[in-house]
């Protein structure tokens, strides 16, 4: 039956539909997840925060991401794609919606304390979303589309910083900082959204036994008649969840998913610096950092185009190790050849340019890919063990360059010139990895059915 999907030449408006919502839902989600960094501007000198305070704050999306990217990628192979996605969506969007209740610093329950536990679960939905909706976008669309389809759902997601900045730059001095956590109730409406324009996976149905269902959903996303499409002569085996520990027999995607995952811990670490870092080597004030950092967002979201194209031009192996690579070297040489300038222009300047245009590429190429490496039973389970691991460069990347530095601040490390040459090099070694791990451990996705790869890997454990 899904050789329909996989002999499609051209994607039809409801295909579309579905990445454009897949698109939405990950830039509001973001949206919230990155919203805290603006009120806290309101918030820390008024309520005198002490740093255990803030970082408490701070990390606990970075908390809660890890298991709720196993946990929503598993209920959604439990219990489909669909009803997880829009639960994700509200998850993330009551969360932020009621620390529109916060309350003072001095009450009962102090308000750090009630923001610290509702971040948790924004970033315990957050990556849920993630592991969510890039498995359900990949099962609507044939395998020579997968790759450039599902990273472009990554696209947008600096998008949501952006509205972050926008909100608190405009809206804050009007509704208040607590009227912030009432816009990021916005992903709710998503809701209503999946539920009028995305059906269930074709490819989730069809492995439960719901024949019909999945005929009909597949025949909605390719606009044509449920009578066209044939239903398979049997129903397959696989009706019955599986125990989400069977991820591990299958350690070579294991090994992939993680391992290339786990490149974020660069990207974090250069995104908690870079700001800072252009103000000491460029010696330029703080709103002109800033500044140039739109122009930094937009090159990233540039790289996450191009990318999306190179793993289904190229393939997923070669263009993981093209970014991987290329984001290292750039991160080192940015760091060696910090003071270094050329006709009035900073190298360093440029070579960060350069690394975001491959540093966030990456996500494009590696959100998919980490999805792609599992069996169909298991992809949902399998995107969010990947992700959640991810997520730990989200602690990893603070610590380490915490510790190169000799600072007692875990969270948000000052910068300094005189680590940059070090911490550049540690950020620098998650991308090389991540691009070892494609060279090395990665298998080739490319252009393979996800009916091809699981009769691979379910063959390979035979």
């Amino acid at each position: 039956m899904l050789e329909h999907l996989e002999r499609q030449e051209k994607l039809t408006g409801n295909q579309w539909r579905i990445i454009a919502t897949a698109n939405l839902g990950d830039m509001l989600d973001f949206f919230d997840f990155f919203l805290i960094g603006y009120v806290l501007a309101f918030i820390i000198g008024s309520w005198h925060l002490t740093f255990g305070q803030s970082a408490m704050i701070l990390l606990a999306s970075g908390l809660g991401a890890v298991p709720g990217a196993f946990f929503w990628g598993w209920m959604a192979d439990r219990f489909g794609r669909r009803r997880i996605f829009m639960a994700t969506a509200l998850n993330v969007a009551l969360a932020t919606g009621i620390m529109a209740l916060t309350p003072d610093q001095n009450a009962a329950i102090p308000g750090w304390l009630f923001l610290a536990f509702f971040r948790f679960f924004v970033g315990f939905g957050n990556a849920g979303l993630i592991a969510v909706d890039i498995p359900l976008v990949q099962e609507f669309v044939p395998a020579y589309k997968r790759g450039w389809v599902s990273g472009l759902t990554t696209v947008l997601l600096p998008a949501g910083n952006l509205l972050g900045a926008v909100s608190g730059a405009f809206l804050a001095p009007v509704i208040g900082w607590r009227g912030l956590f009432l816009i990021g109730l916005a992903p709710a409406a998503l809701v209503l959204m999946i539920r009028y324009w995305v059906p269930e996976s074709p490819h989730w149905l069809l492995r439960r036994g719901r024949m019909q269902e999945a005929r009909k959903s597949l025949a909605w996303a390719l606009q044509v008649d449920p009578r066209q499409i044939n239903l398979p002569a049997d129903i397959p085996d696989e009706v019955k969840a599986v125990p989400w520990r069977q991820l591990f027999r299958y350690p070579r995607s294991v090994a992939a998913a993680c391992l290339t995952a786990i490149s974020q811990t660069g990207g974090v670490g250069l995104l908690l610096w870079i700001t800072a870092l252009f103000v000491l080597v460029l010696r330029i004030t703080p709103a002109e950092a800033s500044y140039l950092m739109i122009y930094v967002s937009l090159v990233g979201i540039a790289g996450r185009l191009v990318c999306s194209y190179l793993s289904d031009a190229i393939g997923r192996r070669a263009s993981g190790m093209l970014i991987g690579y290329a984001g290292a070297i750039a991160m080192a040489l940015a760091g060696y050849l910090n003071s270094v300038w050329i006709g009035g222009v900073s190298l360093f300047f440029v070579l960060v340019m350069a690394q975001r245009f491959f540093g966030d590429g990456s996500y494009a190429i590696i959100g998919p890919y980490i999805a792609e490496v599992w069996p169909a039973r298991l992809r949902a389970s399998g995107m969010g063990f990947g992700y959640g691991v991810g997520n730990l460069g989200k602690i990893i990347g603070p610590l380490g360059l915490a510790l190169i530095i000799g600072s007692s601040n875990y969270v948000t490390p000052k910068a300094t010139l005189d680590a940059i040459v070090p911490a550049f090099l540690f950020l620098a070694f998650w991308y090389a990895l991540a691009a070892t791990a494609f060279w090395l451990v990665g298998f080739e996705t490319k252009g393979r059915s996800i009916d091809e790869i699981d009769v691979s890997l379910t063959e390979a454990k035979a």
